[in-house]
């Protein structure tokens, strides 16, 4: 199914500027050129007059097989896209309560996600009247910060959103 919208790029006729400036490799003199000479340059080589920089003065243009160049601008941006850092959050929750064990096993974990490179969000669960007890829960999980320094960072300091206290670390750069 093909979606009819307008192409992203002016190309031979819809061109509007009286003066372009032609780029590419199929051009020996590279400058700027009336319209009408760079489109009769463009039909003599059987290819497309594409503008490549619109804003620029006089716009930038190529000659060059539109379909071929819609293709490899498409492949660019999918390598783009692949080498683009996902980042990736990892949630550890406690309770305002947690025991030594608790704490010390939830902090293998948060160890083991900030060495894979994953961001922890670390939170105090608070249910029902254990509000009250939002200094332990701070305590918690600035401990944790303490444990965790070598190998990451603290982004945001504990906060009280809702019934949660948030806190989050990300890795450090190697």
């Amino acid at each position: 199914m093909r979606r009819d919208t307008a192409p992203q790029h002016r190309i031979n006729r819809n061109i509007t500027s009286p003066q372009v400036r032609l780029v590419g490799e199929n051009i020996e003199n590279q400058g700027v050129y009336p319209l009408r000479d760079a489109l009769r340059m463009a039909d003599e080589l059987e290819l497309d007059l594409v503008e490549i920089s619109p804003k620029a003065d006089p716009p930038v243009c190529k000659i060059t097989d539109y379909s071929k160049f819609l293709y490899h601008q498409k492949k660019k941006q999918k390598e783009m896209k692949a080498k683009a850092v996902k980042v990736v959050v990892k949630e550890i929750r406690f309770g305002p309560q947690t025991d030594e064990h608790d704490f010390e096993f939830k902090m293998r974990h948060a160890e083991k996600f900030l060495k894979d490179g994953a961001k922890v969000k670390a939170y105090v669960f608070f249910k029902g009247r254990s509000i009250l007890f939002k200094e332990q829960g701070e305590i918690l999980l600035l401990r944790l910060a303490t444990e965790l320094e070598d190998l990451g960072t603290v982004e945001q300091m504990p906060k009280l959103e809702g019934k949660r206290m948030i806190m989050m670390i990300s890795p450090k750069k190697k």
